[in-house]
């Protein structure tokens, strides 16, 4: 059993203290101290267990020993930079080359997916000479400058924001909630041709288009899975205006959507992105991330004669941390499990969805599920008090999951690789219990199919559940942190 250095309140005074307020923890108003973690269990500092449903960080498991060892040893022989030849560098290149296309084979190592996705808006610029960004709404790249730019999860959030006049946000391929739904008899063009259109007004006001960016999934947008063909009628737009494409596998790569190694090929052999950035789940923990493009744009790069370089990216210590992630997902078959259990746990949230109107849609490939709470099914209105209730409780059961989307009404699974069968039997189990007990409170029975719009629970949402900012009316309106009597009153 791990210790504590400070007693809970302590640490939390002593956080308030010295970190910046606006790093926020998960539920705020009574945080989880962990103390240590295994496989998919988190433990606070009572060793109490906690079933993890939302760390795709710790992608192959918490402390998996052989990731911690790759580490230890070649820590204790030679870290340095990438300026000195070393085998790691090279045979990790190698090996995280071999699961893409042949056309992706140049890789720039670097410490975080924000770092990867800086980079590649640099590589799309360079090469084509042009300037401007299409991104997605509720899209969320990372947390520098350049990025909160091309992030509308983020900068929307800003009361004076001003969107840069080079970046261009186009519709979310969300064919539950978007514009064009699932009864459209083609979403994939008219999402795309939305695209297109932007592409013709910016070339109209004297722009030229870089780069179209991605999240080949999107996560923070709420879960979203884009229609197939979306990405190849995008790209073809996008390339034809002297653009190029690239995917974020920031948080769906490795592996996690079960069928395939990387989320892009969900959308088909025929469709190759230009540049594909990855991070998170590349190092189990570790602080590493990878941007990997095609010859053509690296040596576009290269040509404004500025050379790269990055300190810590790609040194011996990462590779080596990186390589044994490879190993454990072939070794323990990670990538069959996240589709053997993902499809199980999708199937037991669908029977859900049969059970409680508050359900309004169930998503995901793999170990990547969406499930997305509604007020009332025709209309489509998001149940955003009442995700945070569920977040909450589960929470109180010892199982950790977290809400988002641009209402934070879509409860998000995405947890480590090793995920069970009875891991996924045990959060549904709950959920079910949790969702019987709010409709009960709602008054939607199992016969209901809607609920007013004015119905909703009493306890109030937090301006930052989950560490985020939640809008409680999808407007930007947020109300007072739940206090313990709040989220007592729910409960029948």
């Amino acid at each position: 059993m791990a210790t504590e250095l400070f007693e809970k309140q302590k640490t939390i005074d002593l956080r308030k203290k010295h970190i910046g307020p606006s790093c926020k923890v998960f539920f705020s108003h009574d945080p989880i101290k962990i103390v240590r973690a295994r496989g998919q269990y988190m433990y606070n500092e009572k060793d109490e267990k906690y079933l993890d449903c939302i760390n795709n960080v710790a992608h192959v498991g918490h402390s998996h020993p052989a990731v911690v060892s790759a580490g230890f040893k070649q820590m204790e022989l030679l870290n340095t930079n990438s300026r000195f030849l070393h085998d790691n560098l090279v045979q990790y290149a190698q090996r995280l080359q071999a699961t893409l296309p042949d056309k992706l084979s140049v890789c720039y190592f670097v410490n975080s997916g924000s770092e990867a996705n800086d980079l590649a808006l640099r590589l799309a610029r360079q090469y084509t000479g042009h300037k401007d960004i299409i991104t997605l709404d509720n899209a969320y790249h990372g947390h520098v400058s350049s990025l909160i730019e091309i992030s509308p999860y983020k900068y929307k959030q800003l009361a004076d924001k001003e969107q840069n006049p080079h970046v261009h946000v186009a519709l979310s391929p969300d064919v539950y909630r978007g514009k064009y739904r699932e009864d459209h008899s083609d979403p994939a063009t008219a999402y795309a041709d939305n695209v297109k259109d932007i592409i013709d007004k910016a070339h109209g006001n004297g722009h030229k288009i870089a780069a179209f960016i991605a999240e080949s999934l999107q996560s923070c947008g709420g879960q979203v899975i884009p229609p197939a063909g979306y990405f190849q009628k995008v790209a073809q737009h996008v390339r034809k205006a002297g653009g190029i494409f690239i995917a974020d596998e920031v948080q769906v790569g490795f592996g996690r959507v079960g069928t395939h190694f990387w989320a892009f090929q969900l959308q088909g052999d025929d469709f190759v992105p230009d540049i594909v950035t990855m991070g998170k789940p590349i190092g189990n923990g570790h602080p590493m991330s990878c941007v990997v493009t095609t010859r053509e744009v690296a040596e576009g790069f290269t040509s404004s004669g500025m050379e790269y370089f990055n300190t810590f990216g790609g040194n011996p210590v990462s590779c080596a941390i990186g390589m044994a992630v490879l190993d454990v997902i072939e070794q323990e078959n990670l990538q069959s499990n996240a589709l053997d259990v993902g499809t199980y746990l999708t199937e037991l949230l669908e029977q859900q969805k049969g059970k409680h109107p508050l359900v309004g849609d169930i998503r995901g490939r793999g170990l990547f599920v969406g499930v997305e709470l509604v007020k009332d099914r025709a209309k489509r209105t998001p149940a955003t008090a009442e995700a945070q209730d569920v977040i909450y409780r589960l929470k109180e059961q010892r199982i950790l999951l977290s809400a988002d989307g641009p209402h934070r009404n879509v409860l998000k699974f995405k947890p480590p690789m090793c995920f069970s069968k009875e891991d996924a039997e045990l959060a549904v189990e709950k959920i079910d219990q949790i969702l019987t007990e709010l409709e009960t409170v709602l008054g939607m029975g199992l016969s209901s199919t809607a609920v007013s719009e004015n119905g909703s629970s009493k306890r109030k949402v937090s301006s930052e559940e989950n560490g985020h900012h939640a809008h409680a009316n999808g407007k930007g309106h947020y109300s007072q942190p739940p206090t313990a009597k709040s989220s007592k009153r729910i409960r029948t």
